[in-house]
């Protein structure tokens, strides 16, 4: 039976990674997919990975009908055996609900990618839409490290290198960024709750009882 499947995780968990590696394997054995992304990291239209991998992929772009685009490329002839959303957190509610309908109706499994939660650790609209509605959710099993070494649960926001609690929810950036430019890091719960990024860390803000521990 064709699925709605959530891969969900933190930043920096490998999901584009494995996003790309379904595609490879299912384009290896002769089938088609539909590869839908929204604002990724390389740019409008791509779907790449922190390893170097880029492939093209479809801008799922706000207000974009994906039921209707995909109706409208089978009745002109194109094939599509499964569909790849990645960054699918930034996807409207309506948008994850007309995925739910290309798996019912179309009948083809549709794989969405994305993170569960933002900087201020609340639920993307659509990362809440797809728990709501996924026939299955599967946690990333590449865990992403805290600086202290602890797992990494919690996306972090910074600005000129520090940590900020406010502004929109979608600013586009990453884990690499030079520090005086929009950024993210992955924290452990108790780090982000203290605002204690590596930088704040290693400028010596550390004190006895946010130690760095030895993950197990």
């Amino acid at each position: 039976m064709p699925e709605l499947v959530f891969f969900s995780g933190t930043m920096d968990c490998g999901k584009s990674t494995l996003a790309l590696q379904i595609e490879h394997n299912r384009s290896a054995r002769g089938l088609q997919g539909m590869i839908f992304t929204r604002d990724d990291r390389a740019g409008e239209g791509k779907l790449s990975s922190r390893l170097g991998l880029v492939t093209d992929a479809v801008e799922a772009a706000e207000g974009m009908d994906l039921y209707g685009y995909l109706v409208d490329r089978m009745s002109k002839g194109g094939k599509v055996d499964y569909v790849i959303v990645d960054e699918a957190q930034f996807l409207a509610p309506r948008q994850v609900d007309q995925l739910a309908r290309v798996v019912d109706d179309l009948g083809l499994d549709v794989f969405a990618f994305g993170i569960t939660t933002d900087f201020r650790t609340k639920l993307f609209p659509g990362s809440q839409r797809l728990i709501e509605l996924a026939d299955r959710i599967e946690t990333l099993q590449v865990e992403a490290m805290c600086w202290c070494g602890a797992r990494a649960t919690h996306n972090a926001r910074t600005v000129g290198g520090e940590m900020v609690v406010e502004g929109e929810q979608v600013v586009v950036g990453d884990v690499n960024r030079p520090a005086e430019e929009v950024g993210y890091e992955v924290l452990c719960r108790r780090h982000h709750r203290r605002r204690m990024t590596s930088a704040a860390a290693h400028a010596g803000a550390l004190s006895p009882d946010v130690l760095p521990v030895t993950p197990a």
